[in-house]
């Protein structure tokens, strides 16, 4: 598959991420969530274990059901798709080691931000994991094994343009060679 989108560079794409959940009507085509997740797989991954899988979301009733069990997740009643980032725990990894899932699901899940920012498509991330309630809704809906978590779903769509980047720089926040 040969990708044809425009891309930006990486900084321009950083610094105008936004949550987009207002979205046109217009699908989001598999090709393009093809892209996503293969975005989301180049993520950075504790000892190269790469403890995820990725549910491509376009089924509408899916959507609707998923808006409707998250409180935080109304905007997917209107999305073209999703992506599920889900974790899969490495209990070969040592200690609490194996524990290194939630970083990877989450490096994951923000290339799947910045990747949909460099293709102008609106996205907004909605944490799942590890709050139970949304873990056993999500779990249901999209019927995940019981081994594997739900971390994150990635909303998205063609986005209405509402939304602006902010700004989110703190030279307060800044402490140089110890605290």
């Amino acid at each position: 598959m040969q990708e044809t989108f425009k891309m930006d560079d990486a900084l321009s794409v950083i610094h105008n991420r936004k949550s987009v959940r207002k979205y046109t009507d217009k699908p989001v085509e598999k090709e393009t969530m093809h892209v996503l997740i293969k975005a989301a797989m180049a993520a950075c991954t504790s000892a190269d274990k790469r403890p995820w899988s990725f549910i491509g979301i376009t089924e509408k009733s899916k959507l609707f059901g998923l808006s409707n069990a998250l409180k935080y997740g109304k905007m997917l009643k209107d999305a073209g798709a999703a992506i599920a980032v889900c974790g899969i725990p490495q209990p070969a990894m040592p200690d609490l080691a194996n524990e290194f899932w939630v970083q990877d699901c989450a490096a994951a899940t923000q290339n799947i931000l910045l990747a949909a920012e460099a293709i102008q498509l609106g996205a907004v991330w909605i944490g799942i994991y590890p709050m139970t309630d949304r873990i056993l809704f999500v779990r249901q809906i999209l019927q995940i094994p019981e081994d594997v978590f739900p971390f994150s779903i990635v909303s998205l769509g063609y986005p209405c343009g509402i939304e602006k980047p902010k700004n989110k720089y703190d030279e307060s926040k800044i402490h140089w060679n110890q605290w």
